[in-house]
């Protein structure tokens, strides 16, 4: 695909890891639409970037449906969806205050699982009619998953169990998909320096750098944004989780 050609949703996209996506994608002359739950931050961000925002909570499916056809309405067609939203859901299953609540677990994997899945089958219920490409493409899907899904650290147990969940689907999803021209992959960064990492205390930020081999630093934004425009880009990668990190792989704690 075009990078010229590509009309895409970005969820999360007024801030962090979605924010650096659609700015990337709106330089290279693609057509962007944010979804974010956060309306006032996603206004702003859209009226700078001189793009098209539409207040979404994943989690409901009803308001995800009505988003993606806002998008397909304001850009005249939709053949790309990157899922950026999510949430870190940190706690222990046996903290101070005793057993983790289940609401806490299912709020986790209600945003960055079942979040995905939900913009995913939305964003394909509609690529499926596009007209195909080059090799009978019709969309792409990525979703954003985390290292944490293959080594979740103590206290991660509901983040790393959603991120799993993520990296799960990817294959099957891309497998049925695949009679469409519809591509899914995701990619699963390591540290990166987003909005809640850069408000970590400098020792902080210093001792996770000192944990990835090279390069050891914090991963910046842009770098993911240039993995999502490779993928939209190269239409052979399908169907797999590329992990971006530095080769850190993540310690018990």
């Amino acid at each position: 695909m075009h990078l010229k050609e590509v009309k895409a949703v970005v969820t999360g996209g007024a801030s962090g890891l979605g924010l650096a996506v659609a700015e990337h994608l709106l330089s290279l002359g693609a057509a962007v639409m944010l979804l974010d739950v956060q309306e006032e931050l996603g206004k702003t961000q859209a009226k700078r970037l001189a793009c098209s925002f539409v207040q979404t909570d994943v989690s409901s499916e009803a308001n995800v449906e009505s988003s993606i056809q806002a998008a397909v309405n304001a850009m005249g067609g939709l053949n790309a969806a990157i899922n950026c939203a999510g949430i870190l859901g940190a706690g222990r299953v046996l903290g101070k205050h005793g057993p983790m609540p289940l609401s806490n677990f299912e709020s986790t994997l209600r945003v960055n699982l079942l979040g995905s899945f939900n913009v995913a089958k939305a964003a394909a219920a509609q690529m499926q009619n596009n007209a195909a490409g080059s090799d009978g493409e019709r969309g792409v899907i990525i979703n954003t998953a985390s290292v944490a899904a293959f080594e979740g650290q103590i206290g991660q147990c509901a983040y790393a169990a959603s991120k799993g969940g993520v990296v799960a689907m990817t294959l099957p999803m891309a497998r049925e998909l695949a009679r469409f021209g519809i591509r899914v992959m995701t990619v699963a960064p390591g540290i990166f320096m987003t909005p809640m990492a850069s408000g970590m205390p400098a020792d902080v930020q210093a001792s996770l750098s000192a944990q990835i081999p090279f390069p050891s630093r914090l991963g910046e934004p842009n770098e993911f944004a240039d993995a999502v425009a490779f993928i939209l880009g190269n239409r052979y990668m399908n169907g797999t989780t590329m992990r971006l990190d530095g080769a850190v792989r993540l310690q018990a704690k």
